[in-house]
């Protein structure tokens, strides 16, 4: 156990988000996501909603400040405008814990595929609710004494 970091930031993960440069992204993927399938580098956090992992990750990591959209969802095949309930959750974690708070910007069902196979990392999560999908792209940490 180590003091200030979250719990549920397993070894593995702490190394994957440390590893992650300025750029990178990293997926957080609910159970019916192709997470092994896709992944580069693969965490899984079963048991743990998709809104828990994302509070958990942006205890400890940066959102990219020099992009429009460092936070992404998956549209809904069926409403394209709607915000399902996981996400709209995901937002108001955003908007507490991140120190770069940005509005979710939904990306087509497959397109979000062809993304999350670049990422970084998947952490495939224990998340029931359809589209609890969310890719992060890391930003850096301020300047000390800055």
């Amino acid at each position: 156990m180590l003091r200030g970091i979250d719990p549920i930031l397993s070894p593995d993960l702490l190394r994957i988000l440390r590893a992650m440069g300025h750029g990178d992204e990293i997926v957080i993927a609910d159970a019916n996501f192709p997470g092994e399938a896709s992944a580069r580098d693969f965490v899984r956090l079963d048991g743990i909603s998709a809104p828990r992992v994302l509070e958990a990750v942006l205890s400890v990591m940066p959102l990219d400040s020099f992009v429009d959209d460092p936070a992404i969802s998956m549209q809904m095949v069926d409403d394209p405008d709607g915000v399902p309930p996981v996400v709209a959750e995901f937002q108001t974690v955003i908007d507490r814990v991140a120190d770069n708070p940005a509005q979710i910007r939904p990306l087509e069902r497959f397109a979000f595929y062809d993304r999350a196979r670049d990422a970084f990392a998947i952490i495939q999560t224990g998340e029931r609710r359809f589209y609890g999908n969310m890719i992060l792209k890391k930003g850096v940490l301020p300047q000390e004494g800055a």
